[in-house]
């Protein structure tokens, strides 16, 4: 018998701390005191190393009330793997302990899609998704997820995969236990005052829920946004799952923690709902 596959942590010690209390403890500095939770539906979120994004990723986690279960969506860094990759079994080991993919969740999507081929390559080295889980699993212990990374960028294809997994969530009767989690880091090396132009174009787009529009300003403002593909997958599931409104929990550049504005990269926290 086969043991079940455990995706090991790639970028702790790098991008956050290796050590369960180091961990803790960071994170733990990155949230307001009881903040008020809402039922959200999707969210997006920062994926740098802790000292740049953190705050934005733990300000925008903690404001969620947490589920039993979270697909997360991110972009593929490395260029390994398929353009679409998900994995539907196993689990992922972070310092806070390991986590269950759901595989009826992740096998009910991967049998919906016409894009989405089981791979385990594109997930080994790539950060976007891991960075993620410490901030899940720090406030909810015993949750379980499904990983996707996605990098090709085809409109039409990135909303049939949106459809495709709301469609997978509908059947499953699992709308009021799933989040789905965006991961994705906005304009990158640009001067501050041009890149928060360029970020405002993009961060409007997905508070309007509008997938067209962020597909739009993305080409028309050159914005160099990492997850983009992923951040329209996720708009369109959000829609399809019942999603009206969306809010900024907060934005803010690299040159806050390095004080450079000569060149940095855009962070926000948003919340689907």
């Amino acid at each position: 018998m086969m043991l079940p596959t455990v995706r090991k942590p790639v970028v702790a010690g790098q991008f956050y701390p290796a050590s369960e209390k180091e961990l803790k403890e960071q994170i733990g500095s990155f949230i307001k005191n009881n903040p008020f939770l809402k039922d959200v539906i999707a969210c997006l979120v920062p994926h740098a190393g802790y000292t740049y994004s953190g705050r934005i990723a733990g300000e925008t986690v903690s404001q969620i009330k947490m589920k039993n279960n979270f697909i997360l969506l991110g972009p593929n860094h490395t260029g390994y793997g398929p353009e679409f990759s998900i994995m539907t079994e196993g689990s992922w080991q972070t310092p806070l302990g390991k986590v269950k993919i759901n595989s009826c969740l992740a096998q009910k999507i991967l049998e919906y899609s016409n894009y989405l081929k089981e791979d385990t390559l594109a997930h080994k080295y790539e950060h976007s998704l891991e960075v993620i889980l410490p901030f899940l699993q720090y406030f909810k212990n015993n949750f379980e997820f499904v990983p996707i990374i996605i990098t090709f960028d085809n409109p039409d294809i990135l909303k049939d995969i949106g459809k495709e997994i709301a469609r997978a969530i509908q059947e499953l009767h699992m709308a009021g236990s799933t989040v789905i989690v965006c991961s994705s880091d906005l304009t990158h090396y640009e001067p501050q005052l041009e890149a928060e132009k360029k970020d405002r174009a993009a961060i409007n787009a997905i508070l309007a829920l509008d997938e067209n529009k962020l597909t739009e300003n993305v080409k028309k403002f050159n914005i160099s946004m990492c997850g983009y593909a992923p951040s329209v997958v996720m708009l369109v599931a959000a829609k399809l799952l019942g999603a009206k409104t969306a809010s900024l929990v907060k934005y803010q550049t690299s040159a806050e923690i390095t004080g450079d504005e000569s060149s940095v990269v855009g962070y926000a926290g948003i919340l689907v709902n």
